[in-house]
């Protein structure tokens, strides 16, 4: 259960964070350098909200507001990335320094989740009645997707070894 929110957490503030990403002016598979990215669920929802130039102006302001915050999370996310590399890679495994690492990432995953999920929650804000409407039934259909798929990956024969 507890999972289960976490999942519809990350999903929900992916999502809204899609909508504000778009809102940025970004295309599909394009990179930014605070690591944002445009793909084709963002072409999607750009497309299925109809987001005004001024809806668009709004949401990037609300980028550029937490772009100051979001950085340096990104940042510490990479060098603990590269601290698990350089662990494994040392020929003497440290189990002690890889927990240190591991509680740091996470400390750093979840400040990333909330302030993905404080942007989408602006974005959201812009959004009209109407397009509310529209985001939480897709946001409902990705939810009933992301079951089946992990419905079909449980229930799935395991493959046989080679």
């Amino acid at each position: 259960m507890k999972r289960n929110i976490a999942v519809l957490f990350t999903l929900l503030a992916m999502t809204l964070f899609s909508v504000a990403a778009f809102g940025q002016g970004m295309g599909p598979g394009h990179m930014h350098e605070d690591g944002m990215f445009g793909g084709p669920v963002m072409g999607m929802m750009m497309d299925y909200l109809d987001l005004t130039d001024a809806q668009q102006a709004q949401i990037k302001q609300i980028f550029e507001k937490e772009k100051a915050t979001i950085q340096p999370l990104r940042e510490q996310e990479r060098q603990n990335h590269e601290a698990l590399i350089q662990l494994i890679i040392s020929g003497s495994f440290d189990e002690a320094k890889a927990q240190s690492i591991a509680q740091q990432s996470a400390q750093v995953q979840a400040q990333l989740m909330v302030e993905h999920a404080r942007m989408g929650a602006q974005a959201y804000q812009v959004l009209t009645a109407e397009q509310k409407a529209r985001l939480k039934e897709f946001m409902a259909k990705q939810q009933q997707r992301f079951e089946q798929h992990r419905e079909n990956r449980e229930n799935a024969e395991p493959a046989p070894n080679q």
